[in-house]
């Protein structure tokens, strides 16, 4: 059978089967693949779970049915295709989902957010979709789990600095060098004591962008091992970051399949009760 190999370093010190869930695969996925010989730590074989420093180099290899069923179609027509991308897996490179696809993604997410993508199956439609986003006719919504109680909606304005070579950004209320402007949209859908539910809508889209402004102001989402704390996410037993892209609203794009259209799909950790408050 064929296998596709993913390499990654390891940025912070973890266990080796959460480090591959990370990338979109079930727990018992993780073990199959070592069972089956199929995990090296730093180019050993490992078969254990063990725990990977920072600097470490792992490498594992899996069927493609295993990504194949890491994303669902929710919309195809001649020109494009909206997914439902799982947490982990990528959208670009060799074993990314455009190849999976044959499809060009116009818009991207990080890795460990799920949610809807849009993706153009020809270079027409590439630049039509591209141009909307850019000019903010394709709108994005996202649901998230938050630490702590939050209470006030409105739109949030910041700058948010990029930091390539950590691939990790920061956000600064006033303009600092290198910086650019960010404007996130909050609302609050349930205030808990303990963590709150938000929906969120990027006005302007930057990388890290709501992870980052969210743990800005002291409300980081749950999971988030980047920019939240892993005191909070082993108290809510979580290490994949409650984020998803659960909605996209299209203004007249000139795509008679796509104009004024809206779609929805909710992530499985969602309260059934609270969607019915989107």
């Amino acid at each position: 059978m064929y296998m596709i190999k993913k390499e990654a370093i390891v940025e912070k010190q973890k266990k080796l089967i959460s480090f591959v869930q990370d990338f979109g695969f079930s727990y018992s996925d993780v073990n199959k693949m070592l069972r089956n010989k199929d995990v090296r730590v730093n180019g050993k074989v490992e078969r254990q779970n063990v725990v990977l420093n920072m600097g470490d180099n792992v490498t594992f290899f899996y069927s493609p049915d295993m990504l194949e069923k890491k994303f669902e179609v929710v919309f195809e027509s001649e020109d494009a295709l909206i997914v439902y991308k799982s947490a982990g897996i990528e959208t670009a490179g060799e074993n990314g989902l455009e190849k999976v696809l044959n499809a060009i993604a116009v818009h991207r997410l990080d890795r460990n957010t799920e949610g809807l993508m849009v993706f153009a199956k020809n270079e027409k439609t590439t630049k039509i979709l591209e141009n909307a986003f850019k000019n903010h006719k394709i709108h994005k919504f996202y649901v998230t789990e938050v630490v702590g109680k939050f209470q006030t909606d409105k739109t949030y304005d910041a700058n948010l600095l990029k930091y390539s070579e950590k691939a990790e950004v920061k956000i600064f209320q006033n303009q600092v060098k290198g910086s650019v402007p960010i404007s996130t949209k909050i609302k609050t859908v349930k205030a808990g004591e303990e963590s709150s539910v938000l929906e969120v809508e990027l006005l302007t889209g930057k990388t890290h962008q709501i992870r980052a402004h969210l743990a800005f102001l002291g409300h980081a989402i749950v999971g988030d091992g980047k920019y939240g704390k892993n005191e909070n996410n082993k108290k809510f037993q979580q290490n994949r970051q409650k984020l998803a892209c659960f909605m996209l609203k299209f203004d007249f794009l000139g795509i008679e399949s796509l104009d004024f259209s809206t779609f929805k799909k909710f992530p499985k950790w969602l309260n059934k009760k609270l969607i019915e408050k989107f």
